[in-house]
């Protein structure tokens, strides 16, 4: 997968091929390096029709940064229907590999975050603690409820701890068995990390 296949789930075709270009070049260009003519010499549009898609750079960014948390979201809806926890997980991970282009450029994009107004990063970033992170600690709240995972951290503890260690799946170089490596950091998050 590329930077453009992040953005083809979007109904309109212009409107994903504007996202699918912009991807590519915040990606490579940073937020500062990126003009939206450039965006709109990339897709092959005028301006005018670029801007009648997106009313500036801002709202087309932020776009990009809501289309990676709608996937997100899916992942947490996906996980949250399997049954127990080490399903839940397995199904995460499977699917944080199976993504993992897609959220890499996501990581790449909200690392430029700090460039958007205040108000729209502040918005941005409720709207992820919502999504993403209340959907990983209510995931993990109701495991703990079931008492399929230990008492004595806070549900939001675990999910941070689950996180921590399955970063390396979704940011720095591949890994040459990226479902192995899934799996054995699953099972590190788990069972620990001393052999079994």
């Amino acid at each position: 997968m590329t930077v453009s296949s992040a953005y083809s789930s979007a109904p309109d075709s212009t409107r994903t091929r504007i996202q699918q270009e912009a991807a590519r070049l915040f990606v490579a260009s940073g937020y500062h390096g990126v003009s939206m003519r450039e965006v709109a010499e990339a897709v092959g549009v005028t301006k005018p029709a670029l801007y009648h898609h997106y009313a500036d750079k801002e709202a087309l960014f932020l776009a990009m940064l809501d289309g990676a948390l709608a996937g997100l979201s899916r992942l947490i809806q996906h996980a949250s229907a399997q049954q127990g926890v080490r399903a839940q997980l397995q199904t995460l991970v499977d699917e944080l590999v199976a993504s993992a282009p897609e959220q890499r450029v996501g990581l790449q994009l909200a690392s430029e975050l700090r460039h958007v107004s205040p108000e729209r990063r502040a918005a941005f970033e409720g709207e992820y603690r919502r999504v993403w992170m209340g959907g990983l600690a209510a995931l993990f709240e109701a495991a703990v409820a079931r008492g399929e995972l230990r008492t004595d951290l806070p549900a939001t503890a675990l999910a941070r701890a689950f996180l921590a260690i399955t970063y390396p799946l979704v940011s720095g170089p591949v890994p040459p068995e990226p479902q192995q490596t899934a799996r054995a950091l699953l099972s590190v998050y788990l069972d620990g990390a001393v052999p079994r």
